[in-house]
């Protein structure tokens, strides 16, 4: 309490409650202790008042006395208080204490916020969640710590700046007398600032009952800034550290990295004996803004970054990239180009604001092509595709990186996809004869932006992997059925512009007959606009929403030990669906959203078709234990050479056991054998 009244909230059925002041003994420094339903030794300056709500009391403790001590000229500018007191207010009914409100009064001469507390109650049934208020200015700026090293929250229930945050005992505002009112009401766990709690497998940690004898034998023996509570081990040290990046090991030099040049998944490297990184995605999903390029592997990734965190990376004019040792640096030919198509690489965001006095440049595409000749690189040829944004547009942007390598003498052109198969991976040979270039490809939708038909782009079909896609194409409640139809189709036909498809992985464009398969065309036929539907707003029959392209692919043989899978055929087929435009109460006059799909499957068939049974076969099939429910030769499966589920001389034992005892059981059971026995032994 700083000011000469402070209200706090009693809040629970106040039917009956009895609400009192008492005042603490500031001198023997001796907390005021709850007496319920006794009598008070005297308020002295101090009033209370309760004043009932609905839900509750509102309860006013406010200082009736002057504030004489407080009014003294020389220390008027005083950094100790004037007035300084502990209260205490508790609630009772009839004898027993329901709640306790311990108040800490300092009061300074020039009433400043030099020693206030933000929060007036202690009650062991209320914890009350504020809100964070902080003032960021130009010269005070926030700094956030590195969270792998250093937790970004040291203290979260330190809620307010230059204020004791009440029952936060790891606030740096709270005086040690302070603490004093809360010490034993401590918020605990990670919100009171116990952010690196223990694990179970810490040896440090207090043995239960519930563990096993094993564990002295199979604990963890780590420090306690090694936890995985933030997702990181690191080394168990907190105090700052430079962001790594990608340095070759000293134990390392990269003099013998590079004796006899670069090899296949070799780490390119830089002048500054640090690894080339371009952003890639990894196995998880999540993009890595700095991976390492690796020799002779392509890639071709889409990363997702939030504009209002968005970094711009280093200048790749300026980086010097290692050939080889005794060799120049090679340095990178960049070309730049600007871009308008926002709406493809931005999304998550309601408006796209406009460049305007201040603006910034995100890169949306970059495109890096290594040339290489035996184990050297010849040279690098970056392509940036850049925009202006707003200062402050909000979103998150799509970027796509992509590396090509390509052998010194090679064009950008017409690529193999194997030789002579396919190879996994290698996008899918078209050929459009009826186009004037006769070079077509099978694309399937890539992502980007809002999800719009309009704005999708497209990627190649690649040999042996599965694939679906989709986007979204937006209809009008009054759309003519026809009309949709013929334009959904349209979309869907544009990703299959060929005829033909190879093969074979190196098949020839300019010879028709060397391996190209015509493409078959399975149309979806469309019915006449009946007169059932064509008075009927919003509800299109047999609309096709669904492509699917089907491969057939076949292992033709090993060529040097390496399979060599061709192309048997290709089918495109469609489905319907019957679209209605969905309303809410009322049908706004907004388009509904239909979504399109494209599905492509790789089917393998066997390189050679079964042979047929012959007549001595087919005469036997009766014996044949895998078409008949009955096999009279697996009556003693167990004892086979076919039965897998124990040791052949455990299922001997078994059986011998089983003989054994059905004999036994046999000779019991039967009088007159045992009598013909007892008589022969009498005989002899």
């Amino acid at each position: 309490m700083f000011d000469t009244s402070v209200t706090a909230a009693l809040v629970g059925d106040t039917e009956n409650v009895s609400v009192m002041l008492t005042l603490g003994d500031d001198a023997l420094g001796i907390l005021p202790m709850p007496d319920c339903g006794l009598q008070s030794n005297g308020t002295g300056n101090w009033s209370l008042t309760v004043t009932p709500h609905a839900r509750g009391s509102e309860v006013t403790v406010r200082l009736d006395g002057d504030l004489q001590p407080c009014v003294s000229e020389t220390d008027f500018f005083s950094e100790y208080p004037c007035i300084v007191e502990t209260l205490l207010v508790s609630a009772s009914r009839n004898s027993s204490c329901l709640a306790h409100l311990l108040i800490q009064v300092e009061i300074y001469p020039n009433t400043s916020f030099a020693q206030n507390v933000s929060g007036f109650a202690t009650s062991k049934r209320e914890n009350r969640t504020k809100k964070k208020m902080k003032r960021k200015t130009g010269e005070n700026a926030t700094i956030i710590p590195n969270q792998v090293y250093q937790p970004l929250g040291p203290c979260p229930c330190d809620l307010f700046i230059g204020a004791c945050d009440v029952q936060c005992c790891c606030d740096q505002d709270c005086t040690p007398h302070l603490k004093d009112l809360f010490r034993e009401h401590c918020f605990t766990g990670v919100f009171g600032g116990n952010v690196n709690p223990p694990f179970d497998h810490l040896c440090s940690t207090p043995v239960t009952e519930e563990v096993s004898d094993l564990f002295p034998f199979l604990c963890v023996q780590s420090s306690l800034e090694n936890t995985p509570f933030l997702g990181y081990f690191f080394h168990g040290l907190i105090s700052p550290r430079t962001e790594h990046t990608f340095r070759v090991p000293r134990y390392s030099s990269s003099t013998s990295w590079l004796d006899l040049g670069y090899w296949q998944d070799r780490p390119i490297l830089t002048s500054n004996n640090e690894f080339f990184t371009i952003p890639q995605v990894s196995l998880v999903g999540q993009c890595v803004q700095k991976a390492p390029v690796a020799f002779l592997r392509n890639f071709d990734s889409n990363c997702a970054t939030n504009l209002t965190t968005y970094q711009e990376r280093e200048n790749i004019s300026e980086v010097r990239l290692i050939n080889s040792l005794g060799e120049d640096w090679i340095v990178p030919e960049v070309v730049y180009e600007e871009s308008t198509a926002l709406n493809k690489f931005i999304y998550d965001t309601e408006t796209i604001l406009h460049p305007g006095p201040t603006f910034k440049s995100v890169h949306l595409e970059e495109h890096y092509t290594f040339r290489w000749k035996e184990n050297k690189i010849t040279e690098l040829n970056v392509r940036i595709i850049w925009a202006k944004i707003h200062a402050d547009q909000q979103g998150t942007l799509t970027q796509r990186f992509k590396v090509t390598f390509l052998t010194f003498n090679a064009t950008e052109g017409l690529k193999r996809s194997g030789n002579p198969g396919y190879h996994p991976g290698k996008p899918v040979r078209a050929l459009n004869v009826a186009s004037a270039e006769n070079v077509s490809t099978i694309n399937l939708w890539r992502p980007v932006g809002s999800g719009l038909c309009t704005e999708m782009e497209t990627s190649p079909v690649l040999f042996g992997e599965d694939a679906v896609s989709g986007c979204l194409w937006e209809v009008a409640i009054d759309e003519n059925c026809t009309h949709l139809r013929a334009e959904v189709m349209n979309r869907l036909k544009s990703l299959v512009q060929a005829t033909h498809v190879a093969k074979k992985g190196n098949s020839d464009y300019g010879n028709i007959q060397d391996g190209w398969l015509k493409i078959i065309w399975r149309d979806t036929h469309f019915p006449q606009e009946g007169p059932y539907f064509m008075d009927i707003k919003g509800i299109c029959p047999d609309v096709p929403a669904t492509m699917t392209i089907h491969f057939l692919i076949s292992n033709s043989g090993n060529l040097e030990g390496i399979p060599q899978d061709v192309i048997l055929g290709a089918e495109v087929s469609f489905s319907s669906v019957t679209w209605q435009f969905h309303c809410g109460i009322t049908c706004e006059d907004k388009p509904n959203l239909f979504p399109l799909s494209v599905s492509v499957q790789f089917i393998r068939i066997p390189p050679q078709l079964t042979q047929p049974l012959t007549s001595f076969q087919i005469s036997l099939a009766n014996r044949d234990c895998t078409n008949n429910e009955v096999c009279w030769s697996e009556l003693i499966f167990p004892l086979s050479k076919y039965y897998q589920g124990e040791y052949y001389y455990s299922c001997l034992a078994k059986s011998l056991m089983l003989v054994f005892i059905f004999s036994l059981i046999i000779f019991i059971r039967n009088p007159w054998i045992r009598e013909h026995m007892i008589w022969g032994l009498s005989v002899f």
